[in-house]
């Protein structure tokens, strides 16, 4: 079904900027339903879509003509809270090697594996905290073809300042699971002091954005620095300490609660659960600039966006997640013409 959706714009100040109404318009059609709790989403060559169901342990395709079939179940996975399937990036070789690695959580950790579609998951790093909460789970493919993770603090913020500890980290790594060189601890560690990232993107230049959910009030959009601190548990937003990174912008829980993130016609596009809308966010050459909302309360709770090789933007719902109000159709993946 195609629908034509005025932007909602939420009239607040986000950390002393202004959010003005807008008039655009932005035309959605939802491509697939009746999902249940679409994660990570990837695409491949062939322009079909690769997605992991959370509590399912499914990773399923979707065509390009939104057919959706399963592809296979992956074993171990406990679906648990807020752990599962998770995260999906798909190989930049996957014409040739037909491989995506995924994030999930077993009975005793978080883990991530490589899997040639259809065959057995390979671990290829294992002993990421877990918890039924703060899992992070988000993976991403950088510009230097070297593998990115999000993870949480799995409820225990010791985790995050813990150099020791895979929990709290944005993680980078060879498709082997081996630490990429020059990471900055000699460790598959990239920057610490994290909550919860469950957003990763890259904008044309190369830099790296990650959003992340807060505690009780603010939730973040940082930009990451190799081997930088980003301040939790002392820090939640902005706090001023040279010792720290502070983010970008922040927003309030009840606004963002983000997860997904992804970089689209210059714009960051940054999923909100708790906030139900999609923020978009302009980049500029020397940070970013005032967010817009949009969607609100139209879908529901939103997961993951990802611009598409068909030039649309592409996000999942995350109805069906036990925090939300599902309707017939959810959970769905939206294609948007952006705004």
């Amino acid at each position: 079904m195609k629908v034509r959706t005025s932007l909602v714009i939420t009239a607040t100040v986000l950390t002393g900027l202004s959010v003005s109404a807008a008039p655009a318009q932005a035309a959605t059609t939802v491509v697939a339903s009746q999902l249940a709790v679409p994660w990570g989403l990837g695409f491949a060559p062939d322009g079909s879509a690769l997605f992991t169901e959370r509590n399912t342990a499914r990773i399923r395709q979707m065509s390009t003509t939104g057919a959706v079939t399963n592809i296979q179940t992956v074993p171990g996975v406990s679906a648990q809270g807020e752990g599962g399937l998770l995260g999906l990036a798909v190989s930049p070789q996957f014409a040739q090697d037909r491989t995506v690695f995924i994030y999930y959580t077993t009975s005793s950790d978080n883990r991530i594996a490589r899997v040639v579609l259809g065959q057995t998951p390979q671990p290829i790093v294992t002993g990421i905290p877990r918890a039924s909460i703060h899992n992070g789970g988000r993976l991403a493919f950088g510009p230097d073809g070297f593998l990115y993770a999000g993870t949480g603090d799995a409820g225990n913020s010791a985790n995050a300042q813990n150099r020791n500890s895979l929990g709290g980290k944005i993680l980078r790594m060879t498709t082997a699971g081996q630490p990429a060189p020059g990471n900055p601890f000699n460790s598959l560690v990239y920057s610490y002091g994290h909550r919860n990232v469950q957003g990763l993107t890259w904008s044309a230049d190369g830099r790296l954005f990650s959003a992340e959910l807060g505690q009780n009030t603010w939730d973040e959009l940082n930009q990451i620095r190799s081997g930088a601190n980003y301040g939790w548990p002392t820090c939640e937003g902005r706090c001023g300490n040279p010792s720290f990174v502070d983010p970008l912008q922040v927003w309030s829980t009840s606004q963002a609660s983000p997860s997904g993130i992804a970089f689209y016609k210059n714009n960051l596009y940054m999923a909100g659960l708790r906030g139900q809308r999609l923020w978009l966010i302009p980049v500029t050459n020397t940070g970013v600039g005032t967010p817009r909302a949009l969607y609100q309360g139209q879908f529901g709770r939103i997961r993951t966006p990802v611009a598409g090789p068909d030039g649309n933007l592409y996000f999942t719902t995350s109805n069906r997640d036990g925090r939300g109000s599902p309707v017939a159709a959810d959970d769905r993946i939206v294609r948007s013409d952006g705004a």
